[in-house]
Formats: C-alpha cells, sequence, structure tokens
C-alpha cells in the first residue's frame, strides 16, 4: 500500500502498548524516507481505558498530522470499535483480535479476524500482542519492508523482551501470510 497519504490506527485500552508499536513502525517508515506524523489518544487512567495511537504517512511533507479517514485499522479491543470504524474509507484494511474483538459492525472494509493475543499468549506473554499486530499489519499492507521494521523492533526493545519482541514479530507476519493466502490477496 504506497499512496500519497495513508492513515493507519492501532486502536484498543491502555497498557497493550499500542503507542509502543505505532512509534516503532514511524521509526521503520521514516528509516525508509517516508515522513510520517504520529498522534494518539488515551484516557487519563493508565491502564483499561480506550487508547488509539494514528500514524499519517505521506511521501512528501504531511499537510495535516491527524487521521480523518483510516486506510488501516487494527483493533486490539472492542473498546476502539465504536470511536474508530466511522473513520474507515471504503476498501480499507481492519485486522481484529478475535478473542478481544468478536463482533465487528458491518462495512464496506476488508476485515481478518486473527489470534492476535492468543498467538501471544501461546509465545508467552500477552503483552506482545501489539508486537504479534504490528507484524501482521505491515504483511498484509505492504506499508514498510520487514527488514526495516525487524531492525527498529530489534533496537527499541528492552533487552529482556528482545527474543520475545522477534518471535512476536515474525508470528504476526506469519498470521498476516496465512490470511493473504487464504483471501488469496496477491503476495
Amino acid at each position: 500500500m504506497r499512496d500519497a497519504r495513508v492513515e493507519i490506527r492501532i486502536g484498543g485500552t491502555g497498557g497493550q502498548g499500542l503507542i509502543l508499536c505505532a512509534k516503532m513502525l514511524a521509526d521503520a517508515l521514516c528509516a525508509a524516507g517516508r515522513r510520517v506524523a504520529q498522534s494518539q489518544t488515551y484516557e487519563p487512567t493508565s491502564r483499561g481505558g480506550y487508547c488509539n495511537s494514528d500514524l499519517v504517512i505521506c511521501d512528501r511533507e504531511v499537510d495535516y498530522p491527524l487521521a480523518t479517514a483510516l486506510d488501516c485499522l487494527v483493533l486490539l479491543d472492542r473498546m476502539a470499535v465504536n470511536p474508530s470504524w466511522p473513520l474507515l474509507r471504503c476498501g480499507s484494511l481492519v485486522i481484529a483480535d478475535t478473542r478481544m474483538c468478536p463482533d465487528l459492525p458491518e462495512g464496506d472494509c476488508r476485515v481478518y479476524r486473527l489470534p492476535l493475543s492468543r498467538s501471544a499468549i501461546e509465545l508467552g506473554s500477552e503483552r506482545v500482542t501489539n508486537i504479534v499486530a504490528l507484524g501482521a499489519l505491515c504483511e498484509m499492507s505492504e506499508i514498510c519492508e520487514r527488514k526495516a521494521l525487524e531492525q527498529v523492533v530489534r533496537a527499541e526493545s528492552p533487552k529482556s523482551f528482545l527474543d520475545l519482541n522477534m518471535d512476536a514479530l515474525a508470528e504476526g507476519y506469519r498470521l498476516g501470510i496465512q490470511a493473504r493466502a487464504a483471501a488469496k490477496l496477491p503476495a
């Protein structure tokens, strides 16, 4: 997905690492020469309240830094559905965690329900759901080169989470590849 302007939202609740994974994606995109504006919205509670992190990506200077029409939406909790769904463009890519977002509204978008949190739990920690989602998003949207994202995740992960984050990123890519194949999307 390479347009003049691409808008991505990663939505869920506070404590899921949404802002961290959006920052990692922004850093990888900037390293590849893209221009990125990142913003976030969160409730005053540190964990459990609504939270999202938005990226506006351009090849040229970002003319308006806030997301207004989403091309990609990653949902890690049902709490993010209502504030995000009205912003979807026709044909948008939606990746929703099967466990945390079991029901979604109807819409003119491409919805993929993936076991993001379940995969993270199977890897050893639900705390890496955000990194699993990041891998799936990048595989399915083709917004960022895998090698660039791997370098950023490697550089920005705490030492104690490095191996787990790298495994989570690989699992996200695997889920994305699997979903693309099931939908018969071009590689």
